[in-house]
């Protein structure tokens, strides 16, 4: 997600549902087994579809626009990384009373990584690094703006907002002194770069501890790509950081920027989600616990 959205009209999705949309609209596939998989994210709701294939539909409008997106841009970035990315192999439409389009993508194997219990962290964070480079280095003309490859200042009401409402439950005055630090770095003056935008743990997919997959590519854009630092902090220990930061040979400033995005995305989501969804809600407490005690 690009902000924390406001989920108005957030909608009812369960395997009936599905089953009777597949059966609509892709009979090649009706009769397979439907089960709703357990997932932290936000924005769509995902069922497995058979051994093969997986369902993702938006569950609040604000999600909508997100399936258009990523089948534009999948076909053209996936087959240019270095790592499994969703393959979309259906759009479906309105339909069984569900009024927005969807996505059927082939099944990808894998599992999400555990802050604190990685096993091979100084080689994920060379495979983080791999596959933030790769995006990088697919050509930009013609890609949408990313909604987050902009310059931080443009979340400064949003984050500020946000720190407020953390009175009492975390330390605001060092949460303003670090953004405020981040706001005075100089804004990116390259050329724009391809990032995915949210590299969560929620979106990495590992098998023996290494990367096989990166998913949900909603915030895919060209931009400054120093977003792609957040895994710095949202995942990796402190030790394998450096390993990370120069597998992708970023600059201080880059770096810098890096951790203020990891900064304002945690803050944000924090008092949004600190009921909602503990598991969001607990790597952003991460996040900001890793970010502070660097400035100590």
């Amino acid at each position: 997600m690009c902000a924390t959205r406001v989920r108005e009209g957030e909608v009812d999705i369960d395997d009936t549902l599905v089953e009777r949309l597949i059966a609509g609209q892709f009979p090649r596939w009706a009769g397979l087994p439907v089960r709703r998989l357990e997932s932290s994210g936000t924005e769509n709701a995902v069922f497995r579809l058979g051994t093969d294939l997986v369902v993702r539909l938006p569950r609040h409008p604000g999600a909508v626009t997100d399936v258009e997106h990523e089948q534009r841009w999948l076909p053209r970035l996936g087959p240019r990384l270095p790592f499994a990315s969703p393959e979309p192999l259906g759009l479906g439409g309105p339909g069984a009373g569900f009024t927005w389009p969807w996505s059927v993508y082939r099944w990808l194997d894998g599992r999400n990584p555990v802050v604190g219990g990685l096993e091979e962290p100084g080689l994920l964070a060379e495979d983080l690094a791999a596959f933030a480079g790769a995006l990088r280095r697919v050509d930009p003309v013609g890609g949408p703006a990313g909604c987050r490859g902009v310059p931080l200042a443009t979340r400064d009401e949003e984050m500020r907002a946000a720190i407020a409402a953390l009175a009492g439950r975390a330390d605001t005055d060092a949460l303003t002194a670090r953004w405020e630090e981040a706001l005075r770095l100089p804004e990116y003056s390259g050329p724009p770069m391809w990032a995915h935008g949210d590299l969560m743990p929620g979106n990495l997919l590992l098998t023996g501890g290494r990367l096989s997959a990166v998913i949900d590519f909603a915030t895919v854009g060209v931009g400054d790509p120093a977003v792609d630092l957040i895994s710095a902090w949202n995942l990796l220990p402190a030790h394998v950081r450096g390993t990370f930061r120069d597998a992708v040979g970023a600059d201080e400033a880059e770096w810098a920027r890096g951790r203020g995005w990891a900064l304002s995305i945690a803050v944000i989501a924090l008092p949004y989600y600190w009921d909602t969804n503990p598991p969001v809600a607990e790597n952003s407490r991460h996040v900001i616990g890793e970010i502070l005690a660097e400035a100590g």
